[in-house]
Formats: C-alpha cells, structure tokens, sequence
C-alpha cells in the first residue's frame, strides 16, 4: 500500500489560533500531543500587509509528532481585534473547529465535566455513538462488532474541538495517535466551516482552484436521523445540513485504506435557514480559532490562480512570521485563508 504521488497541495497544514498568553495554550496542546516547533514574529506593518491586522505578532508553530498537516499556529496579538468565536453556536457562519482522533474520549469526559464543576466557561456534549461508513449495514449487538465512532462537542473560549474514537476498524492515514500524550490523541485529522450556497458555486474554489480532491459528497445530516448533529449544530425539528469535504489529492474517494486526514469538512446549511453571521470573528486578529493554512508548492503559481479567481480579496507575497512566503485571501465563501511556501 506504497503512496508515491506527489502533489502541490495537502492536507490542511495549520489551525491558527489567537491567544493572549502562549504558556497556557502550549501547556493546554501538550495534553493532545502537540510540542513546541518554530518561534517567530512579524512587526505591525508586515502584519498588515499579510494579514489585515495593524498589530506587532508573536508566533509559535506547535508540532505533533511527524505530522505534516494539522498542525497549530500560536498567534499572539500585541492588539488583538476581538474575542473570537468563544463558545458560541457551530450553527453560524464564519465558524470554525478542529476535529481529532483519540484513544481515551472518557479520559477528556472527565476533564470536561471537572472544568465545569470548577466554573469555567465551557460547553460540551455527551459522547454520541455514530456509524460514519456503511450505514446500510446492520450488525447484531453483543454478536457482531459494534463498527463507529463515539464523538463529542468541546468548545472553550479559545478552542473548538471535536473529539472522536473508533471501535471496529482503522483507517492507517487518517490520524497518527500520540499514545505518549495524556489524551492520546492525533494531530487534527479534519477542520471544518459552515456555509450557505444552495448553488454549491463557492465549494468548486476548492476543487478548481486550491486542487484539492472532493470526497464525501452530498451527505446529508437531519435532526432526525442525528442525535450527534442535532446536539453539535443546534438543529430543529426538519432542519439538516449537507456535508461535502475536500481531502489532500493523494487521499482516494473510494479505497477507506487509503483516505487520508487534512480533510477540509464543509457544513453547508440551506438559505431559507437564517443563520448569523460571525466571519468578523474567525479571521486573524481574533482571539481563538481564527485562520486556517494550506502548504503549496510552487506558490506564484498558486498567486496567479487565486489572483484570476472569484476570491473576495487577497494579498501580495510576503514573508511570514517564519520567514516563509506566503500570501492571504478570503475565499468566495467568505472565510479568510493563508497559503504557505513549502520549501
């Protein structure tokens, strides 16, 4: 089961995420596996011209074991713009959130159910069963192997977290455990957004324009046929979402063994549901969840297609924090993106 295909996009590299003080958000992500990588900073100009904030920046790449994707951006604003997206609603536009695999979801229960007792600001759900593949197939319980996920909802004021363990089968690209980690768990196998476009004429960016292969197409979710999806997304009775995700090319729409993680998970809601609207939010600046990062090879290239797209704006090539080229956009969807040299 040897990959060799080489491509100029992958998997999702980065979730960025504005923070006041790294220490306890290094100290928080060391719980999930992550350590401390590349150490930058961008002056108020370089800052503005790359990502629209006129404020100094403080970065620090967080690494999870030999990924290459899903990894965390620290963000520290000398000037942040606002809070962020907080624990509000997944049910709006401009969210975002990560999703990862773990082996001890009872581990992280517990965590949760003691933050709350102790009054801290946080939102969780119960751990939901779900069957994600081969729906159609119905096992006999305590006779045939229960094949899912259990997955639950952690949203805390600079973190939105989805957490899910598998029971019954593997997939071997889709998320790599940290089992030296206290909640032994993978670097992000999924990122996800919300939209509104009963056309889908914004998802064909992503597969048109930024190459990546579209997987998962289609696949609707309804307050009735999901307990996880009515509780996650605060869904009302005939309400339902479509999901459509978008995976590095290297993954495969039909071979399980063969899907990768860095998957770009898109919730699409239809327009006659009246949705707010927090882009304002998740864009950087903003404390939390606030910018997601694809690595590219051959970036002027991609400068050029991004530059003759239907994008809603986008920048000049500058160097980052790290003193990698790159160049932000704000997609026709209206979420705000980063491309990053891969040198």
């Amino acid at each position: 089961m040897t990959q060799v295909k080489t491509t100029t996009i992958e998997g999702i590299y980065e979730v960025c995420i504005g923070v006041t003080e790294p220490i306890l958000a290094i100290q928080y992500w060391q719980q999930f596996g992550y350590r401390i990588g590349s150490v930058g900073e961008l002056n108020a100009e370089t800052a503005y011209q790359l990502y629209g904030v006129n404020s100094p920046l403080k970065a620090i790449r967080l690494n999870h074991q030999d990924a290459d994707h899903g990894l965390i951006r620290l963000m520290t604003w000398e000037n942040p713009i606002n809070q962020g997206l907080g624990i509000s609603s997944m049910k709006i536009k401009g969210n975002r959130w990560t999703t990862a695999l773990t082996a001890d979801l009872l581990g992280i229960l517990n965590h949760a159910e003691n933050a709350r007792a102790a009054g801290h600001t946080i939102r969780y759900t119960y751990p939901y069963w779900e069957v994600i593949y081969q729906k159609e197939y119905k096992n006999r319980p305590f006779v045939d192997p229960a094949v899912g996920v259990r997955e639950m909802l952690l949203l805390q004021p600079l973190t939105r977290q989805v957490l899910f363990q598998r029971f019954g089968y593997v997939m071997p690209y889709y998320g790599k455990i940290n089992h030296n980690a206290p909640f032994s768990t993978s670097q992000f196998t999924h990122l996800g957004l919300v939209v509104q476009d009963d056309s889908k004429e914004t998802l064909r960016f992503y597969e048109e324009v930024l190459g990546l292969l579209r997987v998962r197409d289609d696949v609707e979710t309804s307050y009735e046929s999901s307990f996880a999806g009515r509780d996650f997304f605060d869904l009302h009775p005939g309400e339902k979402f479509i999901v459509t995700a978008f995976d590095d090319p290297r993954s495969s729409q039909t071979n399980l063994m063969e899907a990768r993680s860095g998957r770009l998970y898109i919730v699409s809601f239809p327009e006659n549901i009246l949705l707010e609207s927090h882009f304002t939010f998740a864009q950087p600046g903003s404390l939390g969840m606030c910018l997601y990062t694809y690595r590219v090879q051959g970036i002027h290239n991609y400068f050029d297609k991004i530059r003759a797209s239907n994008v809603q704006k986008f920048t000049n090539i500058v160097n980052n924090e790290f003193g990698e080229m790159s160049f932000s956009f704000v997609s026709p969807d209206g979420y705000f993106w980063t491309l990053v040299a891969k040198s």
